[in-house]
């Protein structure tokens, strides 16, 4: 028998739920009997949630530490409602195992996250950072960049991001490379873009950005290999998942000069912490995993998210489901 929904209690995560748009936490309180939501300004270890999630029949959850341990925590839980697109912080077997729904946003940060690694290119080859605390201080530098017109941008990844990285690019004169295990044909020849295989889409990269999910065969497949067939003075792009980089081999490969520089908007571990070798590199732009802190992308997971959880305490079947 489905408990009446006034009746269940919903933890909420992701501290930007309901920042741009109140009437999603007034629609979420209204509907249930209770929400406990997330005050530490960061995600949850397994920990945090094994001591929060225990009472909870739905969880709308951001980057937390959803591993085998923090569900088994979960007594009464039904659904965990991915606040954004990437599944891999959620242990799935274990879900399965105990019979939870797992729903993700799919395309709802795409056009933020595109909007920003286009950002974090043309702040690599154009040293605008640089230049402007230059300036605030008095100084007025002589400064060398790049255009991107007649430069090569490989995609790896033409998914939904990297489609809006594309469409986007094809503006600035450039030649777009893309690889990606399935693709759709009508939009590689609307966008001019060259199909290739990843070892000549990395070797002719002058920029490469990465928009593949986490997998077994992607996690860690920006290693010390990878690298060393980059195009030399390259300059690479993560607004996807930290999890996809070799950070040793990177800082390598910046440390050597084969790289001229990296935009990093993920970590291994996050936050990465003062000191960190890599986000404090002097060829690094480092933003905190903003890809998706736009009003519209926040906007669009926070409704997305919450109409699958409220779907599956009500007992109906959810529009995003990943199990």
């Amino acid at each position: 028998m489905v408990k009446p929904l006034n009746q269940t209690k919903v933890l909420v995560t992701p501290t930007s739920f309901g920042k741009f748009n109140q009437t999603l936490i007034d629609e979420l309180e209204g509907c249930v009997g209770g929400v406990i939501y997330n005050d530490t300004g960061k995600p949850l270890s397994s920990s945090e949630l094994s001591n929060l999630l225990p009472g909870c029949d739905g969880y709308i959850a951001g980057l937390d530490e959803i591993n085998a341990a923090a569900i088994r925590s979960a007594d009464v839980l039904q659904v965990i409602a991915r606040y954004g697109v990437g599944v891999s912080n959620v242990d799935l077997d274990a879900a399965a195992q105990k019979g939870l729904v797992v729903t993700n946003t799919p395309g709802a940060n795409s056009q933020s996250v595109a909007e920003l690694t286009l950002g974090l290119i043309l702040n690599l080859i154009r040293p605008i950072i640089f230049a402007s605390q230059i300036t605030r201080d008095g100084g007025w530098p002589r400064t060398k960049g790049l255009s991107l017109a007649g430069k090569t941008v490989g995609i790896l990844g033409l998914g939904a991001i990297g489609k809006e990285v594309a469409r986007r690019l094809s503006g600035f004169e450039c030649q777009l490379l893309a690889y990606d295990v399935a693709f759709d044909l009508d939009f590689v020849k609307q966008f001019g873009i060259h199909l290739v295989d990843v070892g000549e889409l990395i070797a002719r990269s002058d920029v490469l950005t990465l928009h593949v999910p986490v997998t077994s065969e992607t996690r860690k497949m920006v290693n010390a290999e990878f690298l060393a067939k980059m195009k030399p003075g390259a300059y690479l792009v993560n607004t996807s998942r930290g999890e996809l980089i070799d950070e040793g081999a990177l800082y390598v490969a910046l440390e050597r000069g084969s790289l001229a520089g990296a935009a990093l908007d993920a970590f291994q571990d996050e936050p990465p912490g003062e000191g960190h070798r890599l986000a404090s590199h002097p060829k690094v732009i480092a933003t905190p995993h903003m890809g998706a802190h736009t009003d519209g992308a926040t906007n669009a997971m926070g409704e997305m998210a919450l109409r699958d959880c409220l779907a599956v305490l009500s007992g109906e079947e959810p529009q995003y489901r990943v199990i």
